[in-house]
């Protein structure tokens, strides 16, 4: 057998090399992206994984399919990149890491509600200008006895809703298919609106889906509470990033944190210093202070990028060997 994975960041790297040591498998990888351009090299493998970021393109399934390549291993719980009915038409099996960590990225959601609670862009701003009085500015709350409202409570969001519960706070839930197990510490609403009217912060733990996208517009903001705290670790096609904007002007948000953007693929895992950065959205983001940007690294922490990377070569070789994975998500 004879892997081929694309995307490959030095951090992933020794899991990569010791994955394949273990398993006495020869596994080949670059940093580059899979495109037209470079699909040539897929020749001669029997299995590619990727951690795509953004559109895929998805002409190469036919290629793909005649290099002999029956799947594609996302390094993701997100597959919204692919479509999935020309996947399953030129025979590839499209698998994705579902549970990589979750508890890394509720503890960054917790972390960046505490930000915002505990007003630490104000109190770096008085601190940078010498002034270390206690005053009215900087005088925070408590997060104990605050509505969080918790939007997708599936692996990421049960953990998250958790642990804020056991911080003392309300916790409010929203899912198409409310979980059962939460209810010990979730109250569910029958819809969205209903869960983030009350909501003094309001996180998403949402995959993307056709019939989501954007679902966090301009209408949706203004059944928020006002002066929300607002936090996307999920998916950046959830939110349309000109109704946040408007949204914090408006102050009817007081903070937000964005760890996932609408355009991000073009910027995010890429060094821009000495380039210029033309999305004008993206720099309003990164020039504000009640927004706390991240570049989609909720989720990294060492045991994340070692599970992504196991389980992504696991199913790559289940699929090869067996034919199917329990990762497969265009059954």
């Amino acid at each position: 057998m004879k892997l081929k994975l694309f995307d490959v960041g030095n951090d992933e790297a020794p899991f990569v090399e010791k994955w394949a040591n273990y398993n006495n498998i020869e596994v080949d990888y670059v940093r580059n992206s899979l495109t037209r351009e470079n699909i040539s090299e897929v020749f001669g493998y029997d299995g590619i994984c990727v951690s795509h970021n953004g559109p895929f393109d998805n002409s190469l399934f036919k290629d793909l399919k005649n290099m002999g390549i029956k799947q594609i291993a996302q390094r993701s719980a997100g597959f919204d990149m692919y479509d999935l009915e020309q996947a399953t038409k030129n025979n590839i099996k499209i698998t994705n890491v579902p549970s990589y960590s979750p508890n890394s990225i509720a503890e960054y959601a917790i972390m960046g509600a505490l930000y915002f609670v505990r007003k630490v862009p104000t109190v770096q701003h008085y601190v940078a200008k010498q002034d270390f009085r206690w005053q009215p500015p900087i005088m925070a709350r408590p997060i104990k006895g605050l509505t969080v409202a918790v939007i997708g409570t599936g692996r990421i969001g049960y953990i998250t809703a958790e642990l804020f519960y056991h911080m003392g706070c309300n916790v409010i839930g929203y899912d198409i298919q409310p979980n059962p197990k939460a209810e010990k510490f979730i109250t569910y609403k029958d819809t969205v609106e209903e869960a983030v009217k009350d909501a003094d912060i309001v996180t998403v733990h949402t995959p993307a889906t056709t019939d989501n996208i954007m679902m966090f517009n301009d209408k949706l903001f203004s059944h928020f509470k006002d002066s929300a705290i607002f936090i996307n670790c999920a998916r950046g096609i959830l939110v349309n990033t000109k109704a946040l904007i408007n949204a914090l002007d408006s102050r009817k948000l007081s903070g937000a944190v964005i760890d996932t953007y609408e355009n991000e693929a073009t910027y995010f895992r890429k060094d821009f210093r000495d380039k210029q950065i033309e999305d004008d959205l993206l720099k309003s983001l990164m020039e504000r202070d009640d927004v706390l940007l991240s570049p989609h690294i909720a989720f990294y922490t060492n045991e994340s990028v070692k599970n992504l990377v196991e389980c992504s070569l696991n199913s790559t070789k289940a699929i090869i060997q067996k034919g199917n994975s329990e990762f497969v998500v265009n059954k």
